[in-house]
């Protein structure tokens, strides 16, 4: 395997073209990723690119694909669409990759879309939002859907019977079309939006929003964001003393949410992928044995534990590895391979793709989560 690491490029190519190496059997399999190494995403894409890393360098160890070398190739977006579109055409043009794995956030993800579709190149999102394989043909995801989230945290409202919320969210593509869907999945439950406000990714000073949403009156808050500008709205929150319950979304699933909102994250309610509570799952849970194996083969490379956001990024690198295992490198084949992905066990959930669903997972894939003693926790009793 070669690992090259580049900056963002700057290539001015309008695409059109490439659509990787075609079905080229011979030379270096191309794997190509686009993450938010560095900006208001690089909470993010930091501990996705270690997990590439590790696990490209675990391959490497077993020889490649049946003897053939593997190259990862990383591009850092910068946490911006322009800088994800760019990556995304050097990669497909000028490195002529055989799969992308990529973008971390929601909107750079939706950048390099058009390119995956107008090139035929497969492509595996790290990201949340369900419009980026919504009726997609060659774009795939990892990260649970923002629909399958929103469906869960409903399930838990209705439980506690809370009917309406007040909803603080991210104002990049991440945050796009939120409300909505609350109000939509809420409908049978008699659940519904009553106030909303927006905030910047890279925001951090969130009083008004977060009096806006104390003076709306709701019987549940949501705070819809990533780190650190989650965890800094979480601690306006306790800050302004406010004592209605809140919630946060899967965006938050990293030490970086825990050390930035501190105390102030106590008690909240979140639908988290199952690392992050890994030892407190029983142990026939289907997930455990990935989820740990994946846990301590991070822990040992980098000193600290992976989160949320490696794993969906050792989900994408497995499902690439799998498909390109399986079919080679023509492109049409990996994608037929993707849309027919069966109870694929990985670490965001148990995976099964269909044509008209290239995201694959269900609420189920998602727990419950709250924060006691600075630490994560299984809310009890909650069909965790």
């Amino acid at each position: 395997m070669t690992l090259s690491l580049a900056a963002c490029a700057e290539s001015d190519d309008g695409g059109g073209g490439g659509g990787g190496a075609g079905a080229d059997e011979t030379g270096p399999i191309k794997i190509g990723a686009v993450l938010d190494i560095t900006g208001a995403g690089a909470s993010l894409g930091v501990p996705e690119r270690q997990a590439l890393e590790l696990l490209a360098g675990q391959l490497e160890e077993e020889g490649g694909i049946d003897g053939r070398e593997v190259e990862l190739i990383i591009e850092d977006n910068q946490s911006t669409e322009d800088g994800a579109a760019k990556a995304m055409n050097k990669l497909v043009n000028e490195d002529e990759v055989d799969i992308v794995l990529g973008a971390s956030r929601t909107g750079p993800s939706l950048a390099m879309r058009p390119i995956a579709e107008s090139t035929e190149t497969p492509m595996i999102s790290l990201a949340a939002n369900q419009a980026i394989v919504e009726g997609s043909e060659w774009v795939f995801k990892t990260a649970q859907n923002d629909r399958v989230v929103i469906e869960r945290m409903i399930d838990y409202m209705a439980e506690q019977g809370w009917t309406t919320v007040g909803l603080a969210r991210d104002a990049s593509g991440f945050g796009e079309g939120v409300a909505e869907m609350f109000d939509e999945i809420g409908a049978e439950q008699g659940i519904s939006v009553v106030a909303t406000e927006k905030f910047a990714p890279d925001a951090t000073d969130f009083t008004a929003q977060m009096v806006n949403l104390r003076d709306a009156g709701a019987d549940v808050n949501v705070i819809w964001g990533i780190p650190p500008a989650a965890g800094l709205a979480q601690r306006a929150y306790d800050q302004l003393g406010i004592e209605t319950p809140v919630m946060q979304s899967h965006g938050i699933g990293n030490q970086v949410f825990l050390d930035t909102a501190g105390d102030a994250a106590e008690g909240m309610v979140a639908p988290l992928g199952r690392l992050v509570v890994a030892d407190q799952l029983p142990a026939d849970d289907p997930q455990k044995e990935i989820i740990t194996s994946f846990i301590d083969d991070y822990t040992a490379e980098y000193g600290a534990g992976p989160s949320t956001f490696s794993g969906h990024a050792y989900d994408a690198w497995q499902l690439a590895i799998d498909a390109l295992s399986e079919e080679g490198t023509d492109p049409q084949a990996i994608r037929e391979h993707l849309e027919g992905v069966t109870d694929f066990t990985g670490i965001s959930g148990i995976f099964t793709m269909t044509p008209e669903d290239h995201a694959g997972l269900p609420k189920e894939a998602l727990a419950l989560v709250t924060v006691e003693g600075g630490q994560w926790k299984l809310v009890p009793d909650e069909g965790n």
